[in-house]
């Protein structure tokens, strides 16, 4: 398992950024702001993050993704403890916003996050057209924290 900073040309990057935020708008409000860090195994790209700095204690997750082949091995974990690692030396806090999604929301919950606020009607205020995630359209943004 190998990660990587990227630094330029992070839109190569939009086909696996897509898969965990569906709007080409969105991402393209902060991926060049993002340190992107991307995952491969044996040489194959199988997960993205982008992170950007909230203030001098936070940082954010606004994106992470794996492509649905490689999900389920470890490779958004393996990425969120990079993240952490990374950053606990400069910041405190880790956060992001996610959907209401049962299985999403126990992923990070099993990475020691708790769910701090949420913002009323954010995928349908946002986004052009509706989300769906597990037959379920998003409507609030759930907002969750992890002290690094």
């Amino acid at each position: 398992m190998q990660i990587k900073e990227i630094t330029t040309n992070k839109a190569d990057f939009m086909d696996i950024l897509l898969i965990g935020d569906e709007d080409e708008k969105m991402i393209n409000k902060y991926i060049e702001q993002s340190s992107i860090f991307v995952l491969y195994e044996n040489k194959v790209l199988t997960s993205v993050c982008a992170v950007i700095t909230k203030d001098n204690e936070t940082i954010e997750i606004k994106n992470l993704a794996t492509y649905p082949k490689y999900q389920n091995r470890g490779y958004a974990s393996a990425l969120i403890n990079f993240v952490c690692n990374k950053y606990k030396i400069n910041f405190k806090y880790l956060i992001l916003g996610t959907g209401e999604n049962n299985k999403t929301l126990e992923f990070y919950k099993k990475r020691g996050f708790q769910e701090t606020h949420r913002l009323k009607n954010f995928f349908i205020d946002n986004y052009e057209y509706p989300i769906f995630e597990e037959g379920k359209q998003l409507v609030d943004m759930i907002y969750l924290k992890k002290i690094l």
